[in-house]
């Protein structure tokens, strides 16, 4: 089993910056993949980035990249994400998620197996 704890939401002005939490326990692997979604009402969850623990890669959807990054504290199994010049349309609830290393490179919330309670993050304009 594997636990993930989610802080870090909150209110925002549209250009400011948020860092999200994401603290992982149980039984985490070393070639585990990390997962980062969010979800507005009425919309499916998307992908937002995803950071690979076998070689420390990212990569983010269109929509942020260049203004989201993940970072890591490993003394405490902690990935971030780092959310900076902040859109209106960024607005949802962030989910950060677990899943094995076959779930490097895609998009779909299928291919992740444990779930943190997620944050809500709302930017105004």
């Amino acid at each position: 089993q594997v636990q993930l704890v989610e802080s870090g939401g909150g209110l925002a002005q549209a250009g400011d910056s948020l860092r999200l939490s994401c603290a992982a326990s149980g039984r985490t692997s070393s070639t585990s993949v990390m997962g980062w979604f969010r979800q507005a009402p009425g919309k499916e969850r998307e992908f937002v980035a995803g950071f690979n623990w076998i070689g420390r890669d990212q990569y983010y959807d269109d929509s942020v990249k260049g203004r989201f990054t993940i970072s890591t504290d490993n003394a405490n199994n902690t990935v971030y994400l780092q959310m900076s010049i902040l859109k209106p349309e960024d607005s949802a609830v962030y989910y950060c998620a677990y899943g094995p290393r076959t779930a490097w490179g895609r998009r779909g919330a299928g291919n992740y197996d444990y779930w943190g309670q997620g944050t809500q993050v709302t930017v105004s304009s």
